[in-house]
This record gives C-alpha cells, structure tokens and sequence, in this order.
C-alpha cells in the first residue's frame, strides 16, 4: 500500500481502527505480531533495504510496541524490541550502498558491556534476564544510532515513517475505546490510572499516545492528512490527548508538549510568515488545550487538575512530585558516589536497593542507572549520547532541526521518567543523529 497516495494512507487509517477492535482477542495479537516479523523481515531481504524499508518497518513495531503488549497475545514479551534492532541489522546487511559505520557508537555499545563483568545479582534470580532487562534498550539505541547516523533521509520518507509509526497508535485508541469501561465511572485519584489505560501500565501507554500526539501535530502543520478531512484529523489530535490526559500518567504527554512545542519554534523559523503562523498555531493549540482541559477536568472530578499541580484527593500539596522517583535517582547517586569507576554493575540496582529501601524496585530513570550500574564508564556514555546529535543537527536547516531536536527531546525525557522498557526512546534517539534532506524532488530515492 503507496502510504503516499492519499486513499492509500486512508485505507491504512481505517483498517487500523479496525485492527484495534480485532486485538481485543489474544490469538489475533500472537498471529499479527508473528506476521509483521516474519513479513517485515522477508520484505528487507528482498528489497535490499533500497528505500529504507528496514527503517519503515521498524517504525511501525516501534508504535506497536505497547499496542501488542497491552493485548496480551505475544509470545514472547520483548518480541518489538529484539525485532527492531533485527530489522536494522538486516537492513544494514544487505543494502548495496554500504552505510558508513560510526566508531563512536561502537564503542558506546563496547562500554556498555563493560558494566557486565562487576554485575552482582543474586544467586537465585536469573542473571541473563536482569542484564537483558537494563540493556536490551541501550543496545537497540547503539544500533540504532548506527543505523541512522549521517544517513540521507527525504523530508517524504521521514513523514511516511512517522505515519506508519502511528498507524498502530490509532489501533490504541480504538483497543481504548473498547477495552477500558465507561470514562465516568472510573474511580479517579491522583495516581496514573490503571482502569483509564486499558488495564494495562499508563506510563507506557501514555507515552505512545503522546508519540501519537506529536505525530499527528506534525502532519496537521505539515498539512499531511490520515483521514482525507482535515477535521476527522483534528478530532483524532485531540482524542489522542484526552485519552492520554486521564492516563493520569503525565511524562508521556508532557514530553509530547515540549516536543511539538520546539518543533513548531523551528517550523516557523523555517516559513515566510512566521508572525501569521504563529498566530495560527499557537492560537489553535490554546484553544484544544482549554478545552481538553476543562473537559478532562470535568470527566475526573477534577482530579486531573490535583495530579498536574502534584495535589492529593484532598488538594493538599504532596512532597514527592516524582510518585517515588526521586528516592529511587537518590539511591542510584548513592550507587554511583560509593562505586565511582565502574558502578555495581548491570543489572543489580534493584537487588542493591533492597537493603536499602526495603523493596527490589526497578529503575525509572536511565541516566542514573547509568551512573549507579556503570559509575564513570556511564559518564562517558551519558556525554557521547549528548554531544553527537547537538553536533549533527547544528548545521542543518530549521525544518531539519525541528525534527532532529524533538527526537532527542522525545529519547531524553522519555528515558527520564520510563528508562528504557520499550524500543521506542533508542529508536528515536537513532534518528536524532540522521541528515534530512528537504529537497524532495532531487533526493526523493538516494537514501
């Protein structure tokens, strides 16, 4: 299916509401996640990754991620996540025009494992899942940054991916829609709500509708349709906020925030009429966010409101605006001042924590798990994942750097408040390192 063809995209729109709807039933997750690797798979051999079909498929199982696991049918929980960093790998194996292979990201996944020799876990838990669990991510964020850095992507190709991207987001909200009991009776507090997210964890799913949120900012700016009608788009928009707004989870739509925010900063940097535009889309967005607002404030009994001001049931200010974090970031600074050089190792912060917090609790945050499993090695990591993509973005246009920035921002605060359980943070921080082309015309098949 021609994703630009605009009966194209709408098929592929309307088929994934539907799909959403399917998935309520287990065995059709287990039979749609096995076919989209094994076709995903076949489909990049066969093209020799000419037009970048590994990054086209690795961008949907990215949006899916979260979808196939809230569904409950796959067979194996990691499955997304192995899978994207294959597809890269794949197509870095047999594209003919070899990619030119980054050093500096080599020896970030080499530092990596470094960590693994001083790893202390006990006896009777299973050492090779704690050392996957805390590195299957940063590793898929090394390759994937090897994949993308310095290639040559078309503003086109980069729109058809983050519309594939989104395709399995708009199955979310239907799955949402059916899944989770009427909105009015759930029994909001001023936690991340459970019941709100299809039973499943409302940072995850919080954090994709945001990615579903900044997708389809991007396409209403870029006047890129789902739906054919520019309205249906705009409801979806919102829908895509309201349902991430009652998660009670709030990184995931912050992060959106920010991030379509710096987008349209350069957006308008990039345009003839930046005052017109301004107007325009700042004006647009205050509108949908009073009344979402207003409107997710009513449905919660104002609960909303209490969460995102840190209030408890009562409106009485709460300490910890973190729900625990802080504690947590606290002991991995811990971790890191009483073994500076080379941590506790990979893998052993939550056991390390039990003696001294009272519970085996798993980190939330990447940047000091890195500090407190890999000590100054993690350091080092922390400064290259930085510096490399500021440098590469820094001499592109502002349209390019719309981009590249909202991906490092999306990859930054996402590993600040959900590390890095998902695929998504390491494959976008991959495409933060990529040069877009805007000349769309003279480079539309050179990548």
């Amino acid at each position: 299916m021609n994703s630009n063809s605009t009966y194209g995209r709408l098929f592929l729109s309307l088929f994934h509401l539907v799909l959403g709807i399917l998935l309520l039933i287990g065995i059709v997750t287990k039979v749609y996640s096995t076919l989209i690797v094994a076709v995903g798979i076949l489909f990049i051999i066969k093209s020799k990754n000419e037009h970048n079909q590994a990054m086209m498929w690795s961008a949907y199982l990215v949006g899916a991620e979260v979808l196939f696991r809230m569904s409950g049918g796959m067979f194996f929980y990691e499955l997304p996540k192995y899978t994207v960093l294959i597809f890269l790998v794949t197509g870095l194996y047999v594209e003919r025009k070899k990619h030119h292979i980054s050093i500096t990201y080599l020896v970030y996944i080499l530092l990596l494992l470094i960590g693994i020799a001083f790893s202390n876990i006990p006896f009777n838990e299973s050492i090779r899942k704690a050392i996957a669990f805390n590195l299957s991510g940063p590793i898929l964020l090394g390759v994937s940054a090897i994949y993308f850095y310095k290639r040559n992507i078309t503003l086109q190709n980069l729109m058809n991916m983050l519309f594939y991207m989104a395709l399995p987001i708009i199955s979310m909200l239907s799955l949402l829609y059916f899944k989770t009991p009427d909105i009015k009776s759930i029994a909001f507090g001023t936690s991340a709500n459970f019941a709100a997210s299809g039973g499943y964890g409302p940072n995850q799913v919080a954090t994709n509708l945001g990615v579903g949120v900044f997708i389809f900012g991007v396409h209403l700016v870029l006047k890129k349709r789902f739906f054919l009608l520019f309205f249906i788009d705009v409801l979806v928009f919102m829908y895509l906020i309201y349902r991430g707004l009652i998660t009670f989870s709030r990184g995931g739509m912050v992060t959106a925030f920010i991030a379509i925010a710096f987008f349209l900063f350069f957006y308008m940097l990039s345009t003839k009429n930046k005052i017109k535009d301004f107007t325009k889309y700042i004006g647009l967005i205050f509108v949908i966010g009073i009344v979402l607002w207003i409107y997710a404030a009513n449905v919660t009994g104002g609960m909303l409101i209490n969460r995102y001001t840190n209030k408890n049931a009562a409106g009485i200010a709460k300490k910890d605006i973190s729900t625990g974090r802080i504690q947590i970031f606290k002991s991995e600074l811990g971790e890191f001042m009483e073994h500076p050089f080379f941590g506790i190792g990979v893998g052993s912060g939550k056991f390390y924590r039990e003696g001294r917090l009272d519970k085996v609790v798993a980190s939330h945050n990447e940047i000091s798990r890195l500090l407190g499993e890999h000590g100054m090695i993690g350091l080092v990591i922390l400064f290259l994942l930085i510096v490399v993509p500021i440098k590469n973005m820094r001499n592109q246009p502002p349209l390019a750097k719309a981009f590249l920035g909202s991906f490092f921002i999306f990859w930054f605060l996402t590993i600040n408040h959900s590390a890095m359980r998902i695929a998504f943070p390491g494959f976008i921080y991959g495409l933060s390192v990529s040069i877009i082309l805007m000349n769309e015309k003279n480079n539309l098949h050179r990548e």
